[in-house]
């Protein structure tokens, strides 16, 4: 097939790459504009650039997909289908009935839940068991359209956001593999979504990394987790930001959660260990493992207390 790819972070190069491989024909991808970032300030190209340099395709960037002379750009290109893995840019009905076949998405969750940005991350967020990616058919919603292949991708134990990222970037470049001959042929039934299932999730935001030490250790434990690598969660030692990048929820009185005792507050540092310090919660201790002091690099508890000794009674904020 004729295909047209649109997507631009690492998330969709495992899909370029797949598309690629299985033999189509890449008419051009199209992705969001080169961007300053780092202090330097230079300009970045998205990882699906990259990607398509390295292969040699053909790459359109335009800062509105929406306005005319990009609509006509995407015409011009005859392509069957438009392959779409986080895009970035709202496409009008004008684009998504352009192709034979449409416009496709790959989205990483088990659609009706988790709708809208950020779904791997929430998923670790809400404490589920299990995830996965839907290709849907696009329409003029925020990922309402039919439901054309979908599989499912447990959730581990101790899955951090960018574990489970790489988990559903490697299944959503199998799934349009196998998804995009049997499009071409039409062998499969599209699914309506039930919109009494539908959940809708936003975008992260460096707030939400603030962690709040009245919350239960699980929560705190999914936090940390869910928003590794970004945006990562935090608190303050001594008016500087103190980032969490590993702990554990230690669960008292035999696996059960305890409320804050008399005389304890929350975000105190209950225990001060070898490799570790635990701090209490709304309900339970959390055994911090992994930190990053403003300024400093990543590194172990047991690296930090050499140059920081924590004591017990310090409260972080």
């Amino acid at each position: 097939m004729r295909i047209v790819f649109m997507g631009t972070p690492d998330f969709a190069v495992g899909a370029l790459e797949a598309v690629v491989q299985a033999g189509h024909q890449l008419c051009a991808v199209v992705t969001q504009p080169d961007k300053p970032k780092g202090r330097g300030k230079g300009i970045q190209m998205s990882p699906v650039k990259q990607c398509a340099l390295k292969y040699g395709i053909p790459v359109f960037q335009p800062v509105k997909v929406r306005a005319p002379e990009a609509v006509e750009v995407l015409r011009g290109y005859g392509a069957d289908v438009f392959v779409v893995a986080a895009f970035g840019q709202i496409l009008t009905e004008e684009i998504l009935s352009m192709p034979r076949y449409g416009c496709i998405n790959i989205h990483a969750s088990l659609l009706p839940k988790y709708r809208g940005a950020s779904p791997i991350q929430w998923a670790i967020l809400n404490g589920e068991k299990e995830t996965g990616v839907t290709i849907m058919q696009m329409d003029r919603g925020i990922d309402t359209g039919d439901m054309l292949f979908k599989c499912t991708v447990p959730v581990a134990q101790r899955e951090t956001g960018e574990s489970l990222h790489d988990k559903l970037r490697e299944a959503g470049a199998k799934l349009i593999a196998e998804a995009l001959p049997r499009i071409e042929q039409g062998g499969f039934k599209p699914e309506k979504q039930k919109e009494e299932e539908a959940t809708y999730v936003s975008l992260l935001s460096k707030s939400m990394g603030h962690m709040d030490w009245s919350e239960d250790a699980v929560t705190l434990d999914r936090l940390v987790r869910g928003l590794n690598p970004w945006p990562s969660a935090y608190t303050s030692y001594h008016g500087k930001v103190l980032k969490i990048w590993e702990c554990e929820p230690v669960l008292e009185e035999e696996g059960d959660l305890r409320e804050v005792p008399e005389g304890s507050m929350a975000g105190r540092i209950e225990k001060v260990a070898r490799d570790a310090f635990y701090v209490r919660t709304g309900k339970g201790l959390l055994k911090v493992l992994q930190v990053q002091l403003e300024g400093k690099k990543r590194m172990p508890v047991k690296d930090f207390l050499l140059g920081y000794p924590l004591e017990e009674g310090n409260v972080l904020s």
